[in-house]
C-alpha cells in the first residue's frame, strides 16, 4: 500500500450533518487517523438509527467511532485526554453550545498548544446570528431559495 500524505496525523471529529463530515472524510481518505466522536444513542437528538443509512456510511468512511456523553464529566474529561494527542480537532457546533460544554479553542488549546482548531456553525463565531442552528434548509429559506 503507497504511503498516504496524512498518516501521521489524528483527527478528532465532531462534526455533525454535512460540510464537517464531508471535510473530515476527505483527510481520512487521504490517510488521517480519525476518531469521529458521537453522543450516545440515548442522549442522541436523532430518533432513527442513521448507522443504517448509505449516505451517513459513505460519509464516515475510514473513521473509527466512539461514542462520548460530553454532558457528562467523565466524557468530557476522556475527550480533553484524546485532545492531548489529537493534531486537528473538528467541530460544528454553535458558538453558545461548544463554551458551554468547554471545549472551545481557549480552553483545549491550554491542553494541547499545537492543536489546529476548525470551527464550522451555520452562521459564523460572530454576528447577530451566530448562535442559531443553520442547515442547508434554513440557510435556503433565509436565502429566498
Amino acid at each position: 500500500m503507497l504511503s498516504q500524505p496524512l498518516n501521521c496525523y489524528k483527527v478528532l471529529d465532531l462534526s455533525r450533518v454535512r460540510a464537517g463530515p464531508t471535510a473530515v472524510r476527505q483527510l481520512s481518505d487521504w490517510g488521517a487517523q480519525v476518531i469521529k466522536i458521537e453522543m450516545p444513542k440515548e442522549d442522541s437528538d436523532d430518533d432513527d438509527d442513521k448507522t443504517d443509512r448509505s449516505d451517513y456510511q459513505n460519509m464516515q468512511r475510514n473513521k473509527r467511532s466512539i461514542a462520548i456523553n460530553l454532558k457528562d464529566s467523565d466524557g468530557l474529561r476522556i475527550l480533553k485526554q484524546l485532545v492531548t494527542t489529537a493534531d486537528i480537532f473538528i467541530e460544528s457546533f454553535r458558538p453558545d453550545v461548544k463554551y458551554r460544554l468547554g471545549i472551545d479553542y481557549e480552553t483545549l488549546r491550554q491542553i494541547n498548544p499545537r492543536l489546529i482548531y476548525a470551527s464550522l456553525s451555520g452562521f459564523g463565531q460572530t454576528g447577530p446570528y451566530k448562535n442559531r442552528p443553520g442547515y442547508d434548509q434554513i440557510v435556503q429559506g433565509i436565502f429566498g431559495i
